[in-house]
């Protein structure tokens, strides 16, 4: 009976969702059918809100409006294919570590990240610091050997996947790089500078804090992910294992902010709010660089 009643109660007080949308409560319903409609899907009509079929059903067969067209819950568009750039980006990482297999050290030396040093006895200095900046985006992409790549992959199959649908393509690409590149940008600051780095655990760190912020925002329950982060975070930290914990950190760091700009941009100024966090993070990846190599040249 107890049971019973208080599963009456839940249901009385339970937010309804939007019928186009089931992961996002909405107290709005159209005007004419009454279904729950989210912003996205509000259209302005003479007295409240309608929905988009119901526009289009007042409006005879022309062009649907813009509501109608299917957005994710960061404004981005809804396409056929959700994981299409987490596929790309697999496959960018395992052609770049299949050439690493291929052609050797030489290359690896060429493309990850250092500071300032010299990879022969009578070499000149290669590094960040020597103007070499393009190393902050290529160690992105490079492995130290089978069972990092792995892992990598396997993390950003599972976390970035279901965050590209929720975000969008170009948001989500966002996110990745600006993630990796402030994880770049602090090993860079921080670590020695003839320590060699590369990976794109900077990056997946990013998705990581990231994917905490949608889930905090969707009301999903956070303490797997954040199991699964705390134990990453003991991984990064345990000195045998030589991981920069920089990169990490970092990304993280940048994948939290933007991705809190990314699911909580008010509507209006979304795409503004959205970009501006990626070019504030840039323009601090900027300068933290440029700090960094005044100090060793």
């Amino acid at each position: 009976m107890d049971h019973a009643e208080g599963s009456t109660q839940n249901a009385a007080h339970r937010v309804p969702v939007c019928y186009r949308h089931p992961d996002r409560e909405t107290g709005v319903r159209c005007t004419r059918c009454e279904r729950p409609i989210c912003p996205e899907c509000m259209v302005s009509a003479s007295v409240g809100f309608q929905c988009p079929e119901c526009v289009r059903g007042s409006t005879g067969t022309g062009p649907a409006p813009a509501a109608s067209r299917p957005r994710t819950i960061a404004g981005g568009s809804v396409t056929a294919d959700p994981r299409l750039v987490t596929k790309i980006l697999i496959g960018i990482n395992l052609a770049v570590f299949l050439a690493q297999l291929a052609v050797g050290n030489s290359f690896t030396d060429h493309f990850e990240l250092i500071g300032r040093a010299h990879f022969s006895l009578f070499g000149p200095d290669e590094g960040v610091a020597e103007g070499q900046y393009y190393r902050l985006v290529t160690s992105m992409f490079l492995h130290g050997g089978y069972a990092h790549i792995l892992f990598n992959m396997l993390s950003l199959w599972w976390i970035g996947g279901p965050l590209e649908a929720a975000l969008g393509r170009a948001r989500y690409l966002a996110l990745y790089f600006v993630s990796g590149l402030a994880g770049s940008a602090l090993t860079y600051l921080l670590a020695d500078p003839t320590q060699q780095s590369l990976g794109a655990s900077g990056a997946i760190f990013g998705l990581f804090g990231a994917t905490g912020v949608l889930m905090r925002r969707l009301n999903y329950d956070l303490r797997p992910l954040v199991a699964l982060l705390v134990i990453n975070l003991i991984i990064t930290f345990t000195p045998a294992m030589h991981i920069a914990w920089e990169a990490h950190i970092g990304g993280l760091v940048a994948g939290v902010a933007v991705g809190y700009a990314m699911v909580h941009a008010p509507r209006r100024r979304r795409t503004l709010v959205q970009y501006g966090a990626c070019a504030v993070v840039l323009a601090v990846v900027v300068v933290l660089t440029l700090v960094r190599t005044a100090q060793l040249t």
